[in-house]
């Protein structure tokens, strides 16, 4: 399955360090873990920021930033209103990982220095070529990944879902 691979750790090099050379920015971790948590925990109300923030942790600042971009890029819909907060924009199964990590990049700032036409030949023909690649087979990945993947390995690590404990399905 895709996510066998997610549960794993870097490995550690023979000095104790990681490993992991591409690292992912805390504005897409903050992203990703709130559209999870909003997939992972929502029950018949929308799933308020503050809830986000005291189950992951994130802190309020980055956490509205981030919520309204995926709010602008439809991958979540704002609810307002004092019971107000956020829904998922369509199906859980429809929202690729992909999607969040592109609507994050929108908001970073910085210039890509894949982009950048200064360097050497061996860096313009050989390497860049090389990152561009890692990077078109990462976000193969990432869209290969749906939010109803990481809720299932949610599941299955055994994660208890605050939404679904307040369910009632009893008529």
């Amino acid at each position: 399955m895709v996510l066998v691979a997610l549960g794993q750790r870097a490995q550690k090099d023979k000095t104790g360090e990681t490993d992991k050379m591409l690292r992912i920015t805390k504005k897409m971790l903050f992203a990703i873990e709130a559209v999870l948590d909003i997939a992972y925990h929502a029950g018949s109300e929308p799933v308020q920021s503050r809830e986000i923030t005291r189950r992951q942790g994130i802190p309020q600042r980055y956490l509205e930033q981030a919520l309204q971009h995926l709010v602008r890029d439809d991958i979540l819909v704002g609810v307002r209103g004092p019971r107000g907060g956020y829904r998922l924009a369509r199906e859980r199964r429809r929202i690729k990982v992909g999607d969040i990590v592109r609507s994050v990049r929108k908001m970073e700032t910085g210039e890509d220095p894949l982009q950048n036409e200064d360097g050497s030949d061996l860096g313009q023909k050989v390497v860049r070529p090389l990152w561009s690649l890692i990077q078109d087979d990462v976000m193969k990945r990432l869209d290969a990944t749906t939010i109803d993947d990481l809720c299932n390995a949610a599941i299955e690590t055994g994660i208890e879902s605050e939404g679904r404990k307040n369910l009632d399905f009893t008529i």
